[in-house]
Formats: structure tokens, sequence, C-alpha cells
């Protein structure tokens, strides 16, 4: 956590920092969805409470505070209660060790009469070398969060919607896991940090000993120019992994009332919503992180920007802090645009049946991503040979 109780103290405000503005993002992505949905439709969509219907958040947070609260007859108290408090752990824990931007740079200081740093502090809540393994096992446990409720609402609704989204987890698992295994093999490491470190400046490759760039300075060396298939296997699992449309059998209203939380509401129903928003952050994330440079900018290098915000402030720490907010503010565009496809999609492609969801994970992407695992795999083999 840190050496001294000022490193502790800011990398605890890190995680506290992290935490609210997925929170606080989710109202904001609710009335996005909403009226990007009544455009999508040719509608308004929320447009009578304050200037373009902002304030219904206030409304819909009011709504859902002030509702009566109840627990179902047959339910088992336990699991009822802690399904919708679990439902914000796995989202909000593998957000933070996703890299925002580069490190910030404190030179020392005097303070309180004590000298303090220097001090490195990363723009993300922690750093784990195993990064990779840790996300994908932690949002894994959502199933777990699922089965909860279905189990403790004591319908069977819920725990019908509950069996179908732990046997859909488990089956996109297969494939979003394979998929990124190229992006592993090429990148040599399961640290993130260093996979957008690698991405960095224009496009280039190894191939037999010799180094080949693109003539185009401007383009990227992104992910995506080298794992086209297992950027698409991986993008299309994680909209299954976030029970998003055309995906979300678990919660189908025709057939299922409201899936595995048909017995919540208020609060709780809030704290649902808060968890699958924050899936799709954390998805949209590594699809940054992954394929699409993180934090970097096209045709700006980090020389660049560092250099710009140290003639523009004198003082090398704030210029840190000023290069560090710019390359974030790259990553949360990044992060917007993917943010925007899982609404798009909601509003553009029909729900699946159950077995076409089924056999498009066991059937189609799951040999595909094998067949890009084992492409990719021959392909470093020769390019390095």
């Amino acid at each position: 956590m840190g050496h001294d109780a000022f490193q502790i103290t800011i990398n605890c405000l890190k995680l506290v920092v992290i935490f609210l503005m997925m929170v606080q993002a989710v109202p904001i992505l609710v009335w996005l969805e909403r009226r990007g949905s009544g455009f999508i439709q040719n509608r308004l969509g929320p447009n009578r409470v304050g200037p373009l219907g902002l304030m219904q958040l206030l409304a819909d947070a009011a709504k859902f505070l002030m509702k009566e609260e109840f627990f179902p007859e047959t339910g088992v108290k336990l699991l009822y209660y802690a399904a919708p408090a679990a439902a914000l752990i796995p989202g909000t824990l593998a957000f933070c060790a996703i890299p925002l931007s580069t490190p910030v740079h404190i030179e020392a200081f005097e303070w309180l009469g004590q000298s303090w740093g220097p001090y490195t502090f990363l723009f993300q809540g922690f750093d784990i070398n195993v990064g990779i393994v840790y996300i994908l096992g932690i949002s894994s446990l959502a199933a777990y969060v699922i089965l909860m409720a279905g189990w403790g609402s004591g319908s069977k609704y819920s725990l019908m919607g509950a069996l179908r989204a732990s046997a859909q987890i488990i089956s996109y698992e297969l494939a979003l896991g394979l998929s990124i295994v190229g992006v592993i093999l090429m990148y040599g490491t399961f640290n993130l940090t260093e996979m957008i470190n690698q991405q960095q400046g224009p496009l280039n490759f190894q191939f037999w000993g010799h180094t080949i760039s693109s003539t185009v300075s401007w383009l990227p060396n992104w992910g995506i120019f080298y794992q086209p298939l297992g950027a698409i296997i991986f993008f299309a699992a994680t909209f299954a992994e976030s029970n998003r449309l055309p995906f979300d059998l678990a919660e189908g209203e025709a057939e299922l009332v409201a899936g595995f939380h048909t017995e919540y509401g208020g609060f709780k129903m809030l704290l649902f919503f808060i968890g699958e928003y924050g899936h799709m952050m954390v998805a949209s994330g590594l699809m940054v992180a992954f394929f699409f440079g993180g934090w970097s900018i096209p045709g700006v290098s980090f020389d660049q920007v560092s250099s710009w915000a140290s003639g523009a402030t004198s003082s090398s720490s704030l210029a840190s802090i000023f290069t560090s907010l710019i390359f974030f503010v790259s990553f949360f565009v990044k992060l917007a645009v993917f943010m925007w496809i899982f609404i798009q999609v909601r509003w553009t492609l029909p729900r699946f049946r159950y077995d076409q969801l089924m056999d498009l994970g066991w059937k189609t992407m799951l040999p595909w991503a094998l067949a890009n695992t084992i492409l990719s795999a021959l392909f470093i083999f020769v390019a390095h040979s």
C-alpha cells in the first residue's frame, strides 16, 4: 500500500475515487441509454424533467430510495439481501486493476516540518503482475451473485433466470478466455501496463529478424491490427458475460418476467444496475487495453505530451499530473465509445433464442477462438524463428 502515511492515504483514496467514479457514471449511462434509445427509435426519450431530461436522474434516485421494502415469503433472507451488495464487488475490483493513464511522479517536498517523497503513483487502483488472470477470475464471481439472487428470491422465474445466466457465463467464458490467449502470446506478458507500453508508437512488427514499420506515422501500433478476430470474439463474449442484449436471456421479460431480479425492487434493484454497468466498464476497459492502445494517443508520443506539460508549468510534479490527466482523457474517450456500442447494440439487435445462444457460444465462437489461438501461435513461431 505504501511506505509512509502520505503514500498509503493516496493509494486508499485512489480506490475510493475509482469506486465513486463507477457509481456516479451509472446514472449518466442510464440517461444516455434512455436518450440514445429514444433517438434510435425516432422518439424523444426523457425530456421533461429538467433540461434534456437530466433531472430525471434525481427523480429515479428518489424513486429507488423511497420504494417500499419487501421480502419474498419463500425467500432465503441471507442470500436475498447479500446478492445485491455482492453485485458491486466483482466489477469494482476488476476495474481497479486496469491502468487508466501514465504514472504520476511527485518530487520530494516539505510538509508539516517533514520531508516527503519522491513518489510514483500509478493511475489505477492497484497493479497486479498477472492482471489478466486476476480480472478474469474476479469477474467470474458474478455468476455466484446471480445464483444467490435466483435461489434467495424463492421464485421459479428468478431461479430459471439464474440457471440461464450461470450456464451462459460458463459457456462464453471459454471463448472469452481463448480469445485473449493470442494477445498474451503476442505481448508475452500478463501485465496490462506492459501490454499498453508495447502498443506505443507507429505500427510495426517483427518478422524473421526484420522490423517492418508502417510508412504512415499516425497509424498506431494497436493490438487490433494483430488480433482482429480475437478482438471480435472477445467483444462479443463480453456482451454475454454482462447479460446485455442480444444475450440477456437471464432477464427475458416475455419468458421470465424479469429473470433473476424479479423479486427485487427499490435500492436493491439499483445495486444490480450498478453491477451490470460495472461489468460493461470492465469489458470496455479491457477492449481499450488489449486492442486499442490503452491511454495512448495516435500520432502523439508520451515525450511530446510531457514536454508540452513541462513548458506549461513550472513544477515537474504538476507537469506529470497534467500529462497523466491528458492520457486519462484519451483512455476515457475510447472507453466511452465502447460503452456507447453496448447501448446501441441493445436497441439494434433482437434477443437470441436460448438454443441459438448456446449454439453460438459452443459451435461458433469457441472453435473460432481456438483457431485464432493456434494461428497466432504458429505466426509467432514462424516470425521469430
